[in-house]
């Protein structure tokens, strides 16, 4: 079986670090579908704004290396547990690719290059997209599913700017709430290694958003930005 990508998305996620671990959970996130010939036609997507959501097969691109093993330990069970690998949405899997769900948001043609603007998607930039389909309601919304081990969204933690980080942000960047905003999202879906958040000893981590290398610590439950650089 040979499978051919039929593009690449862009997104604010430079590094796996800090990626949400579902989609749909940061909604301030934009990205950019750009599509490879034969696929950038626009009757390809001839209809498609028609549709809110969409589904995207895709790549686990920087973890095909890895390979994969039967068992995995998912960070909603906080790191210590093992389950069966197809019984997780771990990124290493047999064949590498994954599924998401994300929100249409616009369909353009730019210079002869389709672009397709999505929100709310969980991808590393620079992810190879495999296939793209319509989100059926009526058929693929199950609102009395059982999440087994997940059964609800994670918590979301409280995300503070030190005066300095505000500072920088509005010097670094354009849109200083807007990215102000998605910073707080991604944050508070707090993206520490499971095994670290029991840990009450203060932590710092950095991460990169777009552009820009976000300096951060985590204190008793709740988060501070402490620095923002231009990369």
């Amino acid at each position: 079986m040979s499978l051919q990508p039929i593009g690449l998305i862009h997104t604010p996620y430079k590094q796996k670090f800090a990626i949400p671990r579902q989609p749909g959970l940061v909604k301030e996130a934009v990205g950019e579908i750009r599509f490879f010939p034969p696929f950038n036609d626009l009757n390809c997507f001839r209809g498609i704004e028609q549709f809110s959501h969409l589904w995207l097969v895709f790549q686990f691109h920087q973890t095909q290396t890895r390979g994969w093993k039967p068992t995995v330990r998912p960070p909603r069970l906080g790191g210590n547990q093992r389950m069966g690998v197809f019984a997780s949405r771990s990124t290493h899997r047999p064949n590498n690719l994954g599924i998401s769900v994300v929100e249409f948001l616009h369909l353009h043609q730019h210079q002869g290059q389709v672009c397709l603007q999505v929100r709310g998607m969980d991808l590393l930039d620079g992810t190879p997209i495999i296939d793209i389909k319509p989100y059926l309601s009526y058929a693929d919304a199950h609102p009395d599913a059982v999440s087994g081990y997940a059964v609800s969204p994670p918590p979301c933690l409280s995300v503070d700017f030190s005066s300095q980080a505000q500072a920088q942000l509005g010097q670094v960047c354009s849109e200083p709430q807007k990215m102000k905003n998605l910073i707080e999202a991604v944050l508070a879906q707090d993206p520490r290694p499971a095994y670290k958040t029991a840990q009450a000893l203060p932590q710092s981590y950095a991460m990169r958003l777009d552009n820009l290398n976000i300096h951060w610590q985590s204190v008793d439950n709740r988060i501070e930005v402490t620095a923002i650089e231009l990369i």
